[in-house]
């Protein structure tokens, strides 16, 4: 594709499973209203879901197909999708996902102009000729260093270093501002809605109901920390979804065992977690298996509340890059009710957040975009 200038105006079509939640959700809609507010064009194509409303709200186009769904069906959308970049002719097409990049990869088959295409992982996937598609991007954008570390050791032959792009998840800083406290309505719905944890410090694990979470890290470490004669409440925040049932019977049977019931909060999803995270005096991240980034560690320590997980992976690498007083060992029960321990009596000061903002990524991304377009070779 010839050479254009920078500023002419790109169509950048973003291919995702669907759009419900999840930071790979997020982050196509950050990308999307970041090309409108450019004066892009922005299409985003997937099986749809609760985010769409906004999505389109903030100018991007929304087309409806189940690229995502594993099943022989999804096989019919090639043709759909190709008719669909067949009329929008894009400049890019970036795929966010295994099966997505497979259905945009046959459906761009024979195009001409053929976009430019570019993928990023989000995730830790399990090595394989299913997950190399996302190898196959001019540029390869990878969400952290230990994404980046990850790709190299499983790909080596499939992508290079020149072709990688490390581009952080960022976070909203006006949503997430330096300091924030809720106000005395709020606290007083949420402490109305959780009497239990009223009167001591309060220790937050956001995550869905899965147990590579690390909820039961977190109730053992209450009882650690009650066993010492230290008052602390917990919530596992998001954990109490539907089809887990069974689940969080396991874990309010935990609770139970260890005569916690009365200082235990597991809670559905909820739309105010910056004023949970913000009432919190320590945040959580116990994931057993390593995660790819972490953004529920930025959030809370853009909002100045201290953090404290386990040394691997992606949140491994942003607290020691950004809070190294809450690197704990993977697994280490004691080193971990010490480190709490610590943390609750004196947390070190937390400076107002330099990195990770999402305007940061969204400039990054735009910028590798342009030069994709523009042929500019991987640096």
């Amino acid at each position: 594709m010839a050479t254009v200038s920078a500023h002419r105006t790109m169509t950048v079509v973003q291919l995702i499973p669907a759009l419900h939640s999840g930071g790979a959700e997020r982050s196509t809609l950050e990308i999307a209203r970041a090309l409108v507010q450019a004066g892009h064009r922005s299409i985003v194509v997937s099986a749809g879901g609760r985010m769409v409303e906004q999505l389109e709200a903030e100018g991007s186009r929304h087309v409806t197909l189940p690229i995502g769904r594993k099943s022989l069906a999804t096989l019919f959308t090639v043709g759909k999708l190709r008719d669909l970049l067949r009329d929008v002719q894009p400049d890019i097409v970036h795929a966010r996902s295994r099966l997505p990049a497979w259905v945009g990869w046959w459906a761009m088959r024979g195009l001409k102009p053929r976009p430019h295409f570019v993928t990023t992982v989000h995730g830790l996937n399990t090595p394989g000729r299913y997950s190399a598609i996302l190898m196959r991007g001019e540029r390869v954008i990878v969400v952290s260093q230990t994404l980046r570390d990850y790709v190299l050791r499983h790909y080596p032959r499939e992508v290079d270093t020149a072709r990688i792009a490390v581009v952080p998840r960022g976070i909203d800083t006006d949503a997430f501002p330096y300091g924030y406290r809720p106000d005395d309505s709020w606290q007083r719905a949420f402490f109305e809605q959780y009497p239990q944890l009223a009167g001591a410090p309060l220790l937050t694990l956001p995550g869905r109901g899965t147990r590579l979470k690390g909820h039961a890290d977190a109730i053992e470490l209450l009882a650690d920390l009650d066993r010492r004669d230290i008052d602390a409440r917990l919530m596992l925040l998001g954990a109490d979804e539907p089809g887990r049932e069974s689940y969080i019977a396991e874990l309010r049977a935990l609770v139970h065992q260890r005569g916690l019931d009365d200082k235990v909060v597991i809670s559905p999803q909820r739309a105010d977690v910056r004023d949970v995270y913000a009432m919190s005096a320590l945040v959580l991240q116990l994931s057993r298996r390593p995660e790819s980034f972490g953004r529920t560690v930025v959030e809370a320590l853009a909002l100045c509340r201290p953090v404290m997980g386990y040394a691997h992976g992606g949140v491994g690498e942003l607290l020691a890059e950004l809070y190294p007083a809450g690197r704990v060992p993977l697994g280490d029960r004691e080193k971990l009710v010490e480190r709490a321990a610590e943390l609750l009596r004196f947390a070190p000061p937390i400076p107002p957040p330099r990195s990770y903002r999402l305007a940061d990524m969204q400039s990054a991304t735009l910028a590798l975009y342009a030069e994709v377009v523009q042929g500019v070779p991987a640096a």
